[in-house]
């Protein structure tokens, strides 16, 4: 069945000849090719028609528009034939729009995002209320801008400006937009239309000025100065992003612009733009984009039509750096919170944090000290449950201990309301052990935050098989109100993230056993681009939370764990990671972290323990065979999460592994990845490792079977049995 048109414009001609055409493609107003198509058909029609003097472009309800169609680029992507370079920004936007003989004046309201604000700027005035945002964020999606973005937006605010907006992807409010020179006047939405027109009226009678933008050259340095402003780009670009190539060739584009001119830089931008479309980043960036918005989709959840109840009172049992964050994150949304833990002093750390996570906000200007006060006004501290009588939800946040989450829970079960979800903040721990001692199993749930709570954007959400839908789709209404991007998955040890990435530090600590530089290999991480590599990871958690953990997975997953007193060791010499100043490294009173001279005397302690002996070839790793030798484990363990049914989507683990373990999004996530190399390759390497180093190696049976056939690790070969 063929879809419906995505999108189109209006045309309405005023009695004083002003031709209003509105974007029309909810639910922000984006430029799909149908949009583009009909807007080229009314622009022509306005142009032709004698009793259209001006026109002026503006979007539905309040956006101007949201930008080109993502959408387009998967089909792109896939195959599917673009349209001829320049056809958009040089046929359509400069040789129709910005060369006609009638003024056009763009009215912008709400958004004026990527190819939104590159067709505004195409027109010869923009008019905009003072609470628009403006930007080019193109390459948050691995691309450039492709509509005469790169051209036009120097000549209106200045080099140095347009760079910042581009590189950074950050927008800019209409305020800051009129100080700038991007827009031309500040109006009230009411009165946007109404001033666009008569403005577009001035330029016809010469009482406002006719800019074609792409040609102005005020704002322009001169090429020595900006040549000098380009090579500074760059250079803070390979320091900040050096895995990155696009905006590298985002700044070239801009060069050409400027050394060559405007109509040569368009050219440019519309054979660099074809290019990187199909390039790794881009696909990866723009898979990202759709599977974190795919998230919140769980097939059998929110597909029955239940509507989320209202939470409006939330607990939190134990007030430690979690809890703490917990409870910030839901005051920041208005929810009313109740802090529970035993004792004052403990009570007290925890509302300190708390109020140390506001004024941290005060101090970067997010908000006021005086909403910060109103802000923790919702908290209040307890050292009972009688305050939990009337919750709606509890997040349990103590520290890794079955027995005590268990007397919690038997607890909660007496005090609470009969409806009361009853969440666990654990990492780790099987759902069905920590309610073991309850009745309420129907309204267990695992509520899984990632440290500091109230930054962090992932919300790991764990259901058994007696979790009630209801209690889900509450939880993904309270996660979206809290900001956070939610992943519904099954229970077991670890769920998924955790159980995706215990064998990141087992493998780093593997090859260190056997021969491999321990700070090459978290050098040779952070540069795949991991916030840190696995060794500098592990100081920061601690070790108590890393020793804590991996005995939940030598428990659980004994045949595939890789068994280490490494740990064990440096803790008896009283190193427990960043905490104590020593751990893999040692740490200043700043907390930098430097290389320790005497690890090697606990790497060699742990090889006698463990009878391991020395690989000469690990001592020769590159940085490629390093990022395998971790990663690949890693893949191996995410094939087993979806083999299980602990997820149901390849894409959601994507999601985890980018925002819960900081996995590069310029990648596409752990699976992503994986598929780009292919599971033949993979599996190959894996089975290499694992004749020569043991089972920690081995492939799984869903990884196998996918490198017999060459297929993607993404498309299951038959359905799981899924734990959701």
């Amino acid at each position: 069945m063929e879809r419906g048109p995505r999108g189109s414009t209006a045309m309405e001609v005023s009695a004083d000849g002003v031709a209003v055409i509105t974007i029309i493609n909810p639910p922000v107003n984006s430029l799909s090719t149908d949009v583009l198509q009909n807007f080229k058909e009314n622009l022509d029609q306005a142009l032709q028609r004698n009793d259209v003097k001006a026109i002026v472009l503006t979007g539905a309800k309040g956006k101007f528009s949201g930008g080109f169609d993502i959408n387009a680029f998967v089909g792109y992507q896939s195959g599917q034939q673009p349209s001829k370079p320049g056809f958009l920004s040089i046929e359509i936007l400069t040789d129709i729009l910005e060369a006609a003989r009638k003024p056009s004046v763009a009215a912008i309201d709400g958004l004026a995002l990527g190819g939104g604000l590159e067709l505004a700027m195409a027109c010869h005035a923009r008019i905009s209320t003072g609470s628009a945002q403006l930007g080019l964020p193109e390459l948050q999606l691995g691309v450039i801008p492709g509509m005469g973005g790169t051209q036009r937006l120097p000549r209106l605010v200045g080099l140095s400006k347009a760079l910042e907006m581009m590189l950074t992807s950050k927008s800019i409010k209409g305020e800051e937009a009129h100080s700038s020179g991007l827009v031309d006047a500040i109006v009230s939405s009411d009165k946007l239309i109404s001033t666009s027109c008569q403005w577009a009226l001035d330029i016809l009678e010469h009482k406002k000025p006719w800019v074609a933008s792409l040609y102005k050259t005020d704002k322009i340095e001169s090429l020595s100065e900006a040549t000098e402003i380009l090579n500074f780009a760059r250079a803070q670009s390979r320091k900040h992003a050096p895995n990155l190539e696009h905006p590298l060739a985002c700044i070239d584009v801009i060069e050409e612009g400027i050394v060559s001119g405007p109509r040569a830089g368009l050219w440019k931008e519309a054979e660099v733009s074809g290019a990187i479309i199909q390039s790794d980043t881009c696909k990866s960036l723009v898979h990202i984009f759709f599977a974190q918005r795919g998230t919140s989709r769980v097939p059998g959840i929110t597909d029955l039509g239940l509507i989320p109840r209202q939470i409006k009172k939330v607990a939190i049992v134990g007030g430690g750096l979690m809890g703490s964050g917990i409870a910030t994150a839901l005051i920041l949304s208005n929810y009313t919170v109740v802090l529970k833990e035993v004792n004052e002093k403990f009570l007290e750390a925890g509302v300190n944090r708390v109020r140390a996570n506001l004024q941290s906000h005060v101090k970067k200007g997010k908000m006021t000290k005086e909403n910060s006060e109103r802000t923790l006004s919702l908290l209040k501290g307890v050292l009972d449950y009688e305050s939990f009588r009337d919750v709606d939800m509890v997040i349990e946040a103590v520290i890794e201990n079955l027995p005590l989450k268990q007397q919690i829970f038997a607890d909660l079960e007496k005090y609470c309301p009969l409806n009361c979800i009853l969440a666990s903040n654990t990492s780790t721990i099987d759902l069905n052990l920590i309610g073991k001692k309850t009745e309420s199993h129907d309204r267990i749930i695992g509520a899984h935050f990632f440290s500091p709570a109230h930054v962090m954007p992932l919300l790991e959400i764990v259901r058994t098989e007696r979790t009630s839908p209801q209690v889900i789709v509450d939880l993904l209404n309270v996660g979206r109100k809290i900001k956070k991007t939610p992943v519904v998955v099954g229970n077991c040890t670890g769920f998924a993230v955790n159980r995706m990435f215990f064998p990141y530090t087992q493998a780093a600590i593997l090859l260190v056993e056997h021969g491999a530089d321990l700070y090459q290999i978290d050098r040779s991480i952070a540069n795949f681009g991991m916030p840190m590599g696995p060794f500098r990871l592990c100081d920061l958690v601690g070790f108590g939370v890393a020793a804590a953990t991996g005995m939940q997975f030598f428990e659980n997953f004994p045949e595939r764990t890789y068994r280490s007193t490494l740990v064990q060791i440096m803790q008896e010499d009283k190193r427990a990671g960043e905490a104590t100043r020593k751990g893999f490294y040692v740490y200043n009173d700043k907390r930098k972290a430097s290389p320790d001279r005497e690890i090697m005397k606990f790497i060699q302690k742990s090889r006698e323990i463990s009878g391991v002996n020395v690989d000469p070839e690990l001592k020769k790793l590159s940085d490629k065979d390093i990022v395998e030798m971790i990663f690949f484990p890693v893949v191996n363990e995410a094939c087993r999460v979806l083999a299980e049914g602990i997820s149901v989507k390849a894409a959601d683990l994507d999601v985890a592994a980018v925002m819960g373990m900081g996995f590069p999004p310029y990648r596409g996530g752990i699976i992503f990845w994986a598929d780009l190399l292919g599971s033949r390759y993979i599996c190959s390497r894996l089975e290499e490792w694992s004749n020569r180093y043991g089972g920690f190696f081995k492939p799984c049976d869903y990884l196998t079977q996918r490198a017999a056939k060459g297929a993607s690790l993404s498309s299951p070969l038959e359905p799981a049995k899924s734990r959701l």
